[in-house]
């Protein structure tokens, strides 16, 4: 039977590698395209690269994956910008990037980081009761309803009428700006049930930036997002894996 830090190590490997070289692939024949932005195109190729360093070492439990965390989200408010997505901008820029800082800080609250003997350790991860999940459940809805209004009548004055506004991009849009902000919060608080959050925003993710790639005047680099959202799917499974190991070393924590 494969051990635990063997199965880790190639799987983490997998996601790096994997990432990296399906991205390299997709920008090669998208900068042959006429008009391609091939600076515009590496930045955001940076970004996703940072990113997925980020989940694969939030995945397992390492501090540090904050640092990636920053440079991934600063691009993906740009990223989000230019392909219209104003929900998620707002999202990147003003909640994630502060959000990662806040990590940092809860993370080493709750253990992270290095030990007396220079060991990296992990956080104590926590779970959600049953009460918790009915509350952070109605919220995550209702968020969805709210954001899904806001960002409607946005692009009815942004777009000068109901007509012109792609309502199924807008529901997307808010259905992953609402589990981002639920999985970051959980995540900060050392809760293990963040990554089933994880799962879902990346499936909605995918169908966001899907979305785009088929949309008239499509970005060149909505293909690398749909590529960097699989990964971060496949990660997050791990993720799940991981830290319900994390929880199961802790007692229960009612509340």
């Amino acid at each position: 039977m494969i051990q635990e830090k063997t199965f880790n190590k190639w799987f983490n490997a997998f996601i790096l590698v994997g990432m990296i070289s399906v991205v390299l692939v997709v920008n090669i024949f998208k900068m042959q395209e006429p008009g391609a932005n091939i600076a515009k195109m590496l930045v955001v190729t940076l970004g996703a690269v940072m990113g997925v360093f980020n989940c694969v070492m939030s995945a397992n439990g390492l501090i540090w994956n904050f640092l990636f965390g920053i440079v991934n989200v600063s691009i993906c408010a740009y990223t989000n910008w230019d392909a219209g997505n104003i929900g998620q901008t707002l999202l990147h820029l003003c909640y994630f990037l502060p959000m990662q800082f806040v990590g940092i800080w809860q993370w080493r609250k709750h253990g992270a980081g290095k030990n007396k003997e220079g060991k990296q350790e992990t956080p104590k991860a926590l779970r959600l009761t049953g009460k918790q999940w009915a509350i952070v459940g109605a919220s995550i809805v209702a968020g969805i309803a709210a954001v899904y209004a806001i960002l409607y009548y946005i692009d009815v004055a942004r777009l000068g009428g109901a007509d012109a506004v792609e309502r199924d991009k807008i529901l997307l849009d808010a259905i992953v700006m609402v589990l981002n902000i639920t999985g970051q919060i959980l995540l900060s608080l050392c809760y293990s049930d963040s990554w089933f959050i994880w799962v879902f925003v990346n499936i909605f993710s995918i169908a966001l930036w899907v979305n785009r790639c088929g949309a008239a005047g499509s970005n060149g680099y909505a293909p690398v997002m749909v590529v960097k959202y699989c990964f971060f799917f496949i990660n997050s499974l791990n993720g799940v894996r991981i830290w319900l190991k994390l929880a199961k070393k802790q007692p229960k924590v009612e509340k």
